[in-house]
């Protein structure tokens, strides 16, 4: 089973709002050890996918429940939901029914693993944590940040002895999570004198009238070079492509004459009363 065979399933994709998901995936039972037991062995025994989904299915609730565990990084519930899923799909995958424990209790750690991911590469436009420790101390210390405002110096030696980071990590964490990402353009509140960044990070490439300009020169061009060469004879035309037109290494003067058994000036003079003619055609 691979997870985008299951995901390709409407019951995984919460799109439908969360009240309307919600009670959809309750009508889904919980299974008893045995049941989840007989599932997970036609699984992994006999790649039965059907098997897949039911366990799947059946621990949809589960998912939701630990993803309104991260609704306070302001993220879309329903978008945490869909990464759990799909760590969800991974932990039924690789579920062994012989290790002796519920799927639930193996399921939590890739469900979490996705959860956590989606969060760090959304809940600021600049990343907050790259590393695996810098990870921890982030989900870590964003909680005690709760109960805390901010650290005193005692409180940063202790968070970072209990996490096995450095206080300066924990400092630098500490002002990421304090820091507010700007808006790209001007809001209400904003002083209007103030430059905003869509003043001063404008990429001239990245114009939509130039592309489209840009676009029907190119478009129109190709029109007209197409249009040119159907008006020259068969032979004209392929020495105008073999010597202007082909990637790659282009054959010479001598190579088109002795394919054509006339000598390499009677090439050039062909080539170059096509080429005219062509320029003539563009132009008109």
């Amino acid at each position: 089973m691979s997870e985008t065979t299951v995901s390709s399933s409407t019951w995984l994709q919460p799109t439908q709002g969360l009240e309307c998901y919600i009670n959809s995936i309750r009508s889904y039972r919980v299974l008893s050890a045995e049941e989840e037991r007989d599932l997970a062995n036609k699984l992994q025994q006999e790649g039965d996918l059907e098997a897949a989904r039911q366990l799947v299915l059946s621990h949809l609730r589960f998912v939701v429940h630990i993803a309104k565990g991260y609704a306070g990084y302001g993220l879309p519930l329903l978008d945490l939901i869909q990464e759990g899923n799909v760590g969800l799909m991974k932990a039924v995958r690789r579920f062994d029914p012989s290790a002796g424990v519920r799927l639930i209790s193996f399921a939590v750690h890739w469900i979490k693993s996705e959860i956590h991911d989606f969060v760090i590469r959304n809940w600021r436009i600049v990343k907050v944590a790259t590393t695996k420790a810098q990870r921890k101390l982030f989900y870590n210390l964003r909680s005690a940040k709760k109960r805390l405002g901010w650290l005193g110096p005692k409180e940063v030696e202790e968070v970072a002895s209990d996490l096995g980071v450095t206080p300066d990590q924990v400092r630098e964490m500490e002002s990421r999570l304090a820091a507010q990402d700007p808006s790209f353009d001007r809001t209400d509140q904003d002083d209007e004198t103030a430059p905003i960044p869509s003043q001063y990070l404008e990429a001239e490439g990245a114009n939509p009238e130039i592309i489209a300009a840009e676009e029907d020169d190119r478009s129109r061009n190709l029109k007209a070079l197409s249009s040119a060469l159907q008006e020259l004879d068969e032979r004209s035309r392929d020495i105008v492509q073999s010597r202007w037109l082909c990637e790659g290494k282009k054959p010479t003067l001598h190579n088109l004459a002795d394919k054509y058994g006339v000598s390499a000036e009677r090439i050039r003079q062909i080539e170059g009363h096509a080429m005219k003619k062509m320029r003539q055609h563009m132009a008109a």
